[in-house]
């Protein structure tokens, strides 16, 4: 049923309860798992941003060092994928990329910010995802 999952990580606390249940699908269907971090762009000069970005790439590295390493703990080989864009798109666009049968993510979401705008990312993945999307609180 579920090929390939794709688990859209930040660092928030629903994200590091999503994993559960990644790992509970991943197992029972033998799918292939990729992890996807997004990285908001900083904003032009001169231009307000909406939020600080965490855009540093040691921060990423690190989450899906750590997430991959949970993972392999559960012998679970995940793909790691590190992108930069619209968190919302960028999960789109990667499932497409992927052929994703399911997107994983967590309700509440901070994505790689300082600041969260969790609500509207998780309900533009829903409304955009060319796949189902499981949300997990």
């Amino acid at each position: 049923m579920f090929k390939t999952v794709l688990f859209a990580i930040d660092q928030s606390r629903e994200a590091r309860e999503a994993a559960e249940k990644v790992v509970n699908i991943v197992q029972t269907y033998q799918a292939n798992l990729y992890v996807l971090a997004v990285v908001e762009p900083k904003e032009p000069e001169g231009e307000q941003p909406h939020s600080e970005p965490m855009a540093s790439p040691e921060a990423v590295n690190l989450l899906l060092k750590e997430a991959h390493t949970m993972f392999t703990n559960f012998g679970i080989d995940a793909k790691p994928i590190e992108r930069e864009g619209k968190p919302a798109f960028t999960i789109c666009d990667v499932a497409d990329e992927i052929d994703a049968d399911l997107i994983v993510m967590g309700s509440r979401g901070m994505g790689l910010t300082e600041e969260g705008v969790a609500d509207s990312i998780t309900n533009r993945v829903i409304n955009l995802s060319p796949c189902p999307v499981l949300v997990v609180p």
